[in-house]
């Protein structure tokens, strides 16, 4: 019988012409009766193993359709986020637009001070070197200049006063720039 069987697989896989199934079942089952026990139980796990593989093939299709679902999903929703993050960020946009103009003339402000600072400086540093050079100069002179250089560093202590406050509000303004960035 193994012979027979072997015989016959080997015939199958050197490529001898098609042979049909049922004729070579009842060949087997003439001479081996018995082999009616070994078929049944091929013929019943071959069953189980299709099951097992239309089973498997349901279950992919159906996961290969939630999973184009998913993604469908996810791109839709990915769409609408989008499009409320965007609404909520306009609405930010006025206050940021209002601390983004009050810091640019803020910084204006500072850079003018700056000027007048340094000019004022200038003018102050001038005038010592004039007081220290003029040694015939008369008492009501000394007097008016150094009234001058008073009310001079009178105003560079006003303009230091102001610009130390500038950039505080500076500073300030680009704190709470910076905590409403979205």
């Amino acid at each position: 019988m193994r012979r027979l069987i072997l015989f016959l697989l080997v015939g199958l896989a050197a490529g001898c012409s098609p042979v049909n199934r049922e004729e070579l079942e009842k060949e087997v089952l003439n001479k081996d009766p018995e082999f009616e026990t070994v078929l049944d139980k091929h013929r019943e796990l071959s069953n189980r193993i299709q099951t097992y593989e239309r089973e498997l093939a349901l279950r992919r299709s159906t996961v290969e359709k939630s999973i184009m679902q998913l993604r469908k999903d996810l791109a839709d929703t990915a769409a609408s986020v989008r499009v409320k993050t965007a609404e909520v960020k306009a609405r930010m946009d006025p206050d940021r637009k209002r601390l983004e103009l009050a810091l640019a003339k803020a910084g204006e402000e500072l850079k003018t001070k700056r000027a007048q600072r340094a000019s004022l400086g200038v003018q102050i540093a001038q005038l010592k070197k004039a007081t220290q050079g003029a040694a015939g100069v008369g008492e009501q002179e000394r007097a008016r200049q150094e009234a001058k250089m008073e009310e001079m560093l009178k105003d560079a202590k006003r303009l230091d006063s102001e610009m130390a406050s500038l950039k505080e509000h500076v500073r300030l303004l680009k704190i709470k720039l910076l905590l409403i960035k979205l």
